[in-house]
């Protein structure tokens, strides 16, 4: 795939089913891109995809360097990224100023795909990683309620994430979707909140291009009811 490009395979709406047995090699995955997010097989721990390199980041906030080519993926989004735009700001109060940055940076992006890259001093940031499921086909407001949070101040590290538009809520999670790894790659997780005191880097592609790949020959996926819960994604991934 060319640059600012997003791959998708499945669906947010198939993990919130519990369709979490069965995925495609990571490697497949990094043909499309080297910048994402994603899960690993039965949702054990959030996934980081960072210049290439694929992290595991475990419930007890650890974080393991990942071979694609033995790992399998029920659920990533990936793309080549090439920033369109790079900034320095300070993002006192997290998710909303980043928010307000991006709507700032690139208001024509409304119904466009953004993919975003922090890297820098975080005074605050707090994350959650899932333990994974229980038994199969469990669904993943059940396994997010057993996520662990950790909370770091003065912490040195890289958001990646993705803003989705609102029409894809259920193919995807709309609004902005972000994963942390520490500068050291020993910590991380999925992103509840966040502050920084001094400039951070940010830098933002803007993407029109959307590719997505359903799974195949899998009966979790062929017997799920994929009815979109919005309620329930956003509780989740919110």
């Amino acid at each position: 795939m060319a640059t600012n490009e997003v791959y998708q395979y499945s669906l947010i709406s198939a993990l919130m089913d519990g369709v979490a047995s069965n995925g495609i090699p990571i490697s497949d995955v990094l043909r499309h891109g080297d910048h994402g997010l994603g899960t690993f097989k039965n949702m054990v721990g959030e996934m980081i995809v960072l210049d290439g390199e694929v992290y595991q980041m475990k419930a007890d906030g650890s974080v393991v360097h990942v071979d694609p080519e033995t790992t399998i993926t029920p659920f990533a989004t990936v793309t080549r990224f090439d920033p369109t735009t790079t900034v320095k700001a300070t993002l006192k109060d997290g998710k909303k100023d980043l928010q307000a940055l991006l709507d700032e940076l690139h208001p024509e992006a409304t119904n466009h795909f953004l993919a975003i890259r922090l890297n820098g001093m975080f005074e605050r940031i707090e994350f959650r990683t899932a333990g994974g499921q229980c038994r199969p086909r469990e669904g993943m407001v059940d396994v997010c309620s057993r996520q662990t949070t950790h909370t770091f101040e003065g912490e040195m590290g890289t958001v990646i994430g993705f803003r989705c538009p609102g029409y894809v809520m259920g193919i995807n999670v709309a609004g902005d979707h972000l994963h942390f790894i520490s500068e050291d790659r020993e910590r991380g997780g999925h992103i509840l909140g966040f502050e920084t005191e001094g400039e951070i880097e940010v830098g933002v592609a803007v993407m029109s291009n959307f590719r997505l790949e359903l799974p195949k020959g899998d009966r979790e996926f062929d017997e799920a009811k994929l009815v979109k819960d919005e309620e329930g994604i956003k509780a989740v991934e919110g």
